[in-house]
């Protein structure tokens, strides 16, 4: 069978790096093929090269066995390859049908005919079980619609082949169970697809194929159905991952965090936490389980002091915190590892180093009299980069060159150093691969045995489950149940979290 995408000995550099070492990825009409890799191990760069966003150093590209020069990305659309990138490239002001036609727009005595266009994507979305609303407007709709629009836009530009760039990272598991099924149904229409992730659990159920890039080299090509999550992950990180954290029983002490009744508005000005009560002891980790949008976000940042509550109480080691500034509650002895890391976590345009000092900058021996001692700060940017393997060409690379997960390494090393009494982790391997997976958890588990609180918010449930003492369930901005991991199970727990009792009022653990 002939390949209708060829990348042979592709070689792509950066200053100071090598992204993709002589990477051959072969690609069968009809077939779902998987490239699987660890954060920044060049998965993204090699598509780029293949969409005409990046040029080669070295390597041939054959399209349907010929030899193809791909300068730019209408060159790509051409050729019938489409992406559905990572970070979504959508007009929020523009209606779906606008974003869909962008630079395509059909055009009816000099005006862009709306009409036709709006026909012609209801047509596409139909026939692929795309359902989306033509002119919704695109900050309007959820992001599981978002994605759908951005693969419309490759469908409307006639995409044979399209690349999905981790295209499941910011979705729901419904929205998941979705996206697979939209796959599905583009292979039965005759298309190929190239899924970019590190996911080993998707890759087994909708993936043909699978190559594997290990640090911006080919490891190999395999077929699924010969394959296993373990063997998968051992040519993705070199080494046994053990997918069971092991941790020895918790021996919480006294409280460290204390909530009571308290109230938070959202941006809107509604309650989205209701009268919350919620405690996590010295010794212990308390696993927040909850749909995304029930409080979670307006919680964290209460404790944090990103966001002023109404009424109710924080205590920290016993002192109220309550609408403190956020540096006052920092120091006060709260680490938090922020959902959004590069909102919330990173300066992008600072060097690393300079990233992992930001909430001690200040402070002796960083700075005296005002003045920053960037010796020091290099030095200690130098360790904690050694100690959390944060993958960098050096401490003065700029936040922004870094992978999402060497990223959250600096964020979780720079947090962890200051050994806080309460650690947030608030979504801390969102996005990452099993590898960054397993080491974070290591790191989250040394701080509860070092007798530190950590609150870990995720809506990964094999997560909490996994890593937590305790798990607390959210709905609607209230606490409604405290759990046993050890005793439940993910269908008692999605139960609770969709608001359903799971088990009589008397059974509940005491908050």
């Amino acid at each position: 069978m002939e390949f209708v995408i060829e990348m042979l000995g592709i070689r792509k550099e950066f200053p100071g790096i090598v992204a993709n070492d002589n990477i051959t990825l072969q690609v069968r009409k009809g077939e779902i093929h998987a490239l699987l890799g660890e954060n920044g191990a060049g998965k993204s760069t090699l598509m780029n090269v293949l969409f005409g966003l990046y040029q080669p150093e070295k390597g041939e590209i054959r399209v349907n066995g010929k030899s193809v020069k791909i300068t730019n990305p209408n060159i790509a659309n051409d050729l019938g390859i489409g992406m559905v990138h990572q970070h979504f490239m959508l007009v929020d002001t523009f209606t779906v049908t606008e974003n869909i036609i962008l630079g395509k727009e059909p055009k009816s005595g000099g005006t862009i005919d709306i009409k036709k266009a709006e026909k012609e994507v209801q047509e596409i979305s139909q026939r692929y079980g795309l359902a989306v609303n033509p002119k919704a407007k695109i900050a309007d709709i959820s992001v599981g619609m978002q994605q759908r629009v951005e693969i419309l836009k490759t469908l409307y530009r006639g995409a044979e082949i399209i690349i999905f760039d981790e295209p499941t990272a910011v979705l729901t598991p419904q929205e998941i169970t979705e996206l697979i099924q939209i796959m599905k149904t583009l292979i039965k229409e005759g298309k190929s697809i190239i899924l970019i992730t590190h996911k080993l659990k998707e890759i087994m159920e909708v993936c043909d194929q699978v190559t594997v890039i290990r640090k911006g080299k080919g490891i190999g090509t395999v077929s699924v159905k010969e394959t296993n999550p373990n063997e998968l992950a051992n040519l993705m990180v070199g080494r046994e991952v053990v997918f069971k954290t092991v941790k020895k029983e918790a021996s919480p002490k006294e409280n460290v965090l204390e909530i009571k009744d308290l109230v938070v508005k959202d941006t809107r000005g509604i309650e989205s936490i209701k009268s919350l009560n919620l405690n996590v002891r010295a010794g212990e980790i308390v696993g927040i389980a909850g749909v995304d949008g029930n409080g979670q976000t307006e919680l964290i940042e209460a404790i944090t002091g990103l966001r002023k509550s109404e009424s109710g109480s924080i205590k920290l080691n016993g002192k109220e915190v309550r609408n403190l500034k956020p540096r006052k509650i920092t120091e006060a002895g709260v680490g938090h590892i922020p959902e959004d890391r590069h909102k919330h976590g990173l300066v992008l345009d600072f060097p690393i180093g300079e990233n992992i000092v930001l909430q001690t900058y200040y402070q002796k021996p960083y700075s005296k009299g005002g003045i920053l001692n960037f010796k020091q700060i290099y030095n200690k940017a130098s360790k904690i980069i050694q100690e959390f393997d944060v993958r960098t060409p050096s401490e003065y690379t700029l936040a922004r060159s870094l992978s999402g997960g060497n990223q959250q390494k600096a964020i979780i090393g720079r947090e962890v150093d200051r050994n806080p009494d309460l650690l947030i982790a608030a979504q801390p391997t969102r996005g990452l691969d099993v590898g960054a997976i397993e080491f974070i958890h290591k790191r989250l588990i040394e701080q509860r045995d070092n007798g530190k609180a950590v609150l870990l918010i995720s809506f990964e449930l094999d997560e909490i489950l996994n890593v937590s003492d305790r798990v607390a369930v959210i709905y609607e901005g209230k606490i409604v149940a405290v759990v046993d991991p050890k005793v439940t199970t993910e269908q008692e727990l999605g139960l609770l979290m969709a608001g359903s009792k799971g088990r009589e009022e008397g059974e509940k653990t005491n908050v």
